[in-house]
C-alpha cells in the first residue's frame, strides 16, 4: 500500500460526493473531493499513490473525457467510474481509456470498497515501480560512458570477447568494466542486472543464441 494513499472523489452532486467521501474516509483513506472534473484537473498531475473515483456523467466534462485528459497530462492513476445502468457502453469506453473498474448505481458499499482496494493496490504497484526506476537511474548515473557501453552489451547477452571487439578493448579490460558495472549497480547476478535495465526502460538488442 502507498505510504499515504489519497482517493479523489469527483462528482457534481453534493449528496453523492459527501456520501462517497464519508465511505472512503471511514475505510481509512485520505480523501479529497472535487465538484467538477475541471477543478480536479487544475492540480494534475498528482503524486504516485493517488486514486480516483469519478462519476461518468457530469455537466462540465464526462468521465471518459476526464480520463483522456489525464492521459494527455501523463497523470494516469487507478480510476473507478460510477455509472447509471444505461451508461454501461460509456463505462466500457472509460475502461478503454484506462479506468480500472466501473460500478453501476445503485451500488452496495462492499462493492465499492472492493474496487477501491484494488485501485489502492494498483497505485502501490505503480509507486513501487516508480521508486525502482529512480533507484536504477541514480545507479546508472554513477557509470562512466565506457561502463554504460559495457552495461548495454552485458544485458544484451553478449560475450566479453564480443563486447571487447565492438568497443575496441581487450577482453581483460571488459572484465574489469564488467566488475565495475556489477558493483556500481549493486547487482549480484546477471538476471538482477537485466531486471534493472528493464526497470530503467533501456532498449536491449538481445543477441540470438548461437
Amino acid at each position: 500500500m502507498p505510504s499515504n494513499p489519497v482517493v479523489h472523489v469527483v462528482d457534481d452532486e453534493p449528496a453523492v460526493r459527501q456520501s462517497l467521501a464519508f465511505l472512503v474516509s471511514a475505510s481509512g483513506y485520505a480523501v479529497r473531493v472535487h465538484e467538477t472534473a475541471t477543478s480536479f484537473l487544475q492540480s494534475c498531475p498528482y503524486p504516485q499513490g493517488h486514486c480516483l473515483i469519478t462519476d461518468l456523467r457530469m455537466p462540465d466534462m464526462d468521465g471518459v473525457t476526464l480520463l483522456r485528459r489525464m492521459k494527455q497530462l501523463n497523470a494516469i492513476m487507478p480510476s473507478i467510474v460510477v455509472t447509471g445502468h444505461g451508461d454501461v457502453p460509456m463505462a466500457v469506453a472509460a475502461m478503454k481509456e484506462g479506468a480500472l473498474d466501473f460500478i453501476e448505481k445503485p451500488f452496495e458499499e462492499a462493492v465499492l470498497l472492493e474496487a477501491l482496494e484494488r485501485a489502492v493496490g494498483a497505485a502501490a504497484s505503480a509507486e513501487e515501480s516508480s521508486r525502482d526506476q529512480h533507484a536504477v537511474a541514480d545507479k546508472l548515473s554513477t557509470l562512466s560512458d565506457r561502463e554504460r557501453q559495457v552495461f548495454a552489451g552485458i544485458v544484451a547477452g553478449k560475450a566479453n570477447k564480443t563486447i571487447a571487439l565492438e568497443q575496441n578493448l581487450s577482453p581483460r579490460t571488459v572484465e574489469v568494466y564488467r566488475a565495475n558495472v556489477m558493483s556500481k549497480m549493486q547487482a549480484r547476478t546477471l538476471p538482477e542486472l537485466v531486471r534493472m535495465a528493464i526497470a530503467a526502460g533501456i532498449a536491449m538488442d538481445v543477441e540470438p543464441p548461437a
